[in-house]
């Protein structure tokens, strides 16, 4: 019998009151792994009102006391850490090694929201005036929802759901409808957690349950990964709803080359950040920008890693690359390449049609690597989000600068160089939020704010760390009088 994937909310698991389901596919087989909800917006009004009236006490919760089921859930993710992570490979595709790296840094968010204590703590002025003082507290915003994607089922719901709960805070989280198990096998395991009811619920479906979310009236705080074109949907539709947004988009990650780079780990670092969960990351290299002399002594290399990568079932011993999530990315990434070679680049690496034995209805590509490519092409310009990475050559440090300045993209970029100053240079004058220096993923730990510019990010603050705890915060700002008369000049 298909699984068909229930709601948590209010501390029970109840059945979605969505007319129609989807089939959850893996995506290393084409097999039907399960059923999700299609979407209900009575099922986010449900979990919506739980959550509000879970708020009112559970932000009289004091912090320490808060944090102890942090450090519940963290032992939990640790210890079934094997089970989640074959459930998510099943769905996700990628390989097991990275489905348990995910459940890593979901647990450093937990860690660092175990601070909230000391994060939440403020500004204080005694004596602003003769007897009365100022100060500023921080307290919660509500509800908060996460809207997370496909290709990081475990790890994108923690940047944010640690540091809401912590914070005092109710909060809904709406995974993927195309990677729904690994959250609701999570969740299920949360149950250890004992949470007061309507703390903490799951709600699934598609883009009828995102709307809901951004126009219910109790949700005040939307945290969303994902494209460029829907982080901008969230982000204007819940900004007119009067809601916090803070909206990840896509990207075109470029790493440049230079001349003096070490060769050995320069190579293997590009080939694992290009190629590395089938390429569907947002920081994920999609643009190697060779620097003069580095043009003739580092493509050939990069193809022979590439070339050497194995392609298969992210279960299967060995395998360092998976499918991509569905029929229809692969056959939008293979009408990609086909656009970058009709408009003019060189195929250097060919990963189209590749049949894993075994697996033949799996959505494999190998690793594709495109040389010449113009910076008018359409395949330069767009995120592939797929295992595909392109080269160009450009004859200047400078040169390359003013490429990635050009985009319209500013998630992450890396330099590789063994010149100090070189790399302060791109340090300095690149217009992207993460900056990599001989590091081909530049993936902040949780302690620091995941950051994007441009078209990368809508918002103003991000996720983890201290931009966590200032997003599903507000401050009030207190004046008060101790004192039975009224201040005297002196």
């Amino acid at each position: 019998m298909t699984v068909v994937h229930k709601n948590y909310i209010n501390g029970e698991w109840v059945e979605s009151r969505s007319v129609s389901f989807l089939d959850v596919v893996n995506p290393s087989d084409g097999t039907v792994l399960s059923k999700v909800p299609a979407g209900s917006a009575e099922d986010v009004a449900h979990a919506a009102e739980e959550a509000r009236q879970a708020y009112k006490s559970w932000r009289e919760v004091p912090a320490t006391q808060r944090i102890q089921y942090l450090f519940k859930m963290k032992e939990i993710l640790e210890k079934n850490a094997d089970e989640i992570s074959v459930i998510c490979t099943r769905e996700s595709g990628k390989t097991f090694a990275e489905s348990k790296a995910e459940i890593v840094r979901a647990v450093e968010n937990i860690e660092v929201a175990c601070g909230i204590p000391k994060l939440l703590q403020s500004e204080f002025s005694e004596d602003i005036t003769r007897g009365i003082d100022e100060f500023v507290i921080r307290q919660p915003v509500g509800t908060g929802a996460c809207i997370a994607p496909f290709n990081f089922p475990v790890m994108i719901a923690f940047w944010f759901m640690p540091y809401a709960i912590a914070c005092g805070n109710t909060y809904i989280v709406k995974p993927s409808e195309k990677v729904p198990g690994t959250m609701t096998r999570i969740f299920e395991l949360f149950k250890e957690l004992n949470l007061p009811p309507g703390v903490l619920n799951l709600v699934h479906g598609g883009k009828e349950t995102v709307d809901a979310i951004l126009n219910h009236p109790s949700i005040s705080a939307i945290s969303f990964v994902g494209s460029t074109n829907v982080a901008k949907y969230i982000y204007q539709t819940g900004v007119a709803n009067g809601k916090r947004v803070q909206a990840q988009g896509g990207a075109k990650n470029p790493v440049v080359v230079m001349p003096d780079a070490d060769p050995g780990t320069t190579v293997k670092i590009i080939a694992d950040s290009a190629f590395g969960c089938a390429g569907q990351r947002c920081l994920a290299a999609s643009l190697a920008i060779l620097v003069g002399e580095a043009g003739k002594t580092f493509t050939e290399k990069i193809v022979a890693a590439a070339r050497a990568k194995k392609t298969g079932d992210g279960l299967k011993e060995g395998v360092e690359m998976g499918p991509v999530i569905t029929k229809e990315s692969m056959v939008r990434i293979n009408g990609l390449i086909k656009s970058g070679l009709d408009d003019g680049a060189t195929m250097l690496l060919d990963g189209r049609g590749l049949k894993v034995p075994g697996h033949e209805n799996g959505n494999f590509i190998g690793p594709v690597i495109l040389g010449n490519v113009s910076p008018e092409s359409e395949i330069y310009n767009i995120e592939v989000f797929g295992p595909v990475l392109c080269i160009i050559n450009t004859e200047t440090l400078d040169d390359a600068i003013e490429l990635i300045n050009r985009s319209r993209y500013g998630n992450s970029a890396c330099i590789f160089t063994r010149n100090g100053a070189a790399a302060r240079k791109f340090r300095h004058e690149v217009l992207a939020g993460n900056i990599g220096i001989n590091i081909g993923i530049a993936a902040p730990m949780a302690y620091f704010p995941f950051s994007g510019w441009k078209e990368s990010f809508f918002g103003d603050l991000h996720g983890q760390s201290n931009h966590a705890v200032e997003f599903y915060t507000q401050t009030k700002v207190v004046i008060e009088r101790w004192h039975d008369e009224w201040t005297r000049k002196f």
